[in-house]
């Protein structure tokens, strides 16, 4: 398959990495808003084509699919410019910030017979599906504590008075959106959608979430999500049960992943090696939903996203914290 790119930020090699070091996609053509970024990155990673009109690069045929990864309020657009260019679309998360966006790419993609796909790489991970098919281990579910709290690159500059993209409403950043969709997305994928859902964020200067803590209710159990971009964690996150508790070390990626039985007292290490580049899992899975036109795993995924994307704008809205055009 060959792929273009919208975005030329370190995740974007990342996911070129993954491509050479599967073979299964190769990178066509890359665009960019400048002609120097757009040349120098096509350049550097070998690509045939760049171009700084989204319009040209879309109008290629031999282009199969899209990687978007292009700052968070554009990912909508952009992922929607895509599918009517006949593209399908691996796009990073969060693949939109309201339930009504995620409603009109899926309409599109189903009316153009394409995939989307929203790049969430912990949940295709070989340790996270030990988690997952082991989660019964804890018997009944009594609480959960996931954490991804993560000093930004960009804070220092935040602090200094510029506003990266990373932390403004303008391109719907915030704590939330750029780390706490990690876990509440495996809070989800492990179990379901919550009754209800609570944020209390910390606001900086300029009203954007730098950290915050949600709390989902199961009735008869709850989540607490630590999510935060100006301070760094130790800690490790937790899923407690009536007879044992899982322990991961970070939620993307898992490295260690242990199991404590409550009653026999004993503490055994289920994580296994995985690759470095943990995007290789969900580029194979991407590349394999296409190929084989697996329409069960797409809706299941789709659907995993909608939810997500339900949660995020029910709890940001709970507390003021409004994107472009709300």
């Amino acid at each position: 398959m060959k792929f273009s790119i919208i975005g030329t930020s370190w995740i974007t090699e990342l996911f070129i990495k993954a491509t050479q070091q599967t073979g299964l996609a190769t990178l066509h053509s890359v665009y960019s808003r400048t002609e120097k970024s757009a040349k120098e990155f096509a350049q550097k990673h070998g690509a045939m084509h760049w171009f700084t009109e989204m319009a040209d690069m879309l109008a290629d045929n031999e282009t199969n699919f899209v990687y978007v990864a292009s700052p968070n309020s554009f990912h909508f657009d952009h992922t929607m410019k895509c599918l009517e260019s006949g593209k399908h679309v691996f796009c990073e998360k969060p693949l939109v910030f309201t339930e009504k966006q995620w409603g009109k790419i899926k309409h599109k993609a189903d009316e153009l017979g394409l995939y989307v796909f929203e790049g969430y790489r912990h949940l295709f991970s070989p340790n996270y599906h030990t988690l997952k098919s082991e989660l019964k281990k804890v018997g009944k579910v009594r609480s959960a504590m996931f954490q991804y709290i993560q000093y930004s690159s960009k804070y220092d500059r935040f602090k200094n008075g510029e506003e990266p993209n990373v932390f403004t409403k303008e391109f719907a950043g915030g704590a939330l959106m750029d780390l706490g969709v990690y876990p509440l997305s495996m809070t989800i994928d492990l179990f379901g959608e919550p009754q209800e859902i609570h944020y209390f964020p910390v606001h900086l200067s300029n009203g954007i979430d730098g950290s915050g803590t949600l709390i989902l209710e199961y009735g008869e159990f709850n989540v607490t999500i630590l999510c935060s971009k100006i301070a760094q964690a130790t800690i490790p996150s937790e899923i407690q049960g009536e007879d044992g508790t899982w322990t991961m070390d970070h939620i993307s990626p898992i490295d260690k992943l242990t199991f404590y039985d409550r009653k026999t007292k004993n503490t055994n290490e289920f994580a296994e090696e995985q690759e470095d580049v943990d995007m290789i899992y969900e580029l194979n899975a991407f590349i394999n939903m296409i190929n084989q036109k697996d329409k069960a795993s797409y809706e299941l995924w789709m659907e995993r996203s909608r939810q997500v994307a339900k949660w995020t704008e029910i709890a940001r809205k709970k507390q003021g914290i409004l994107f472009p055009g709300e």
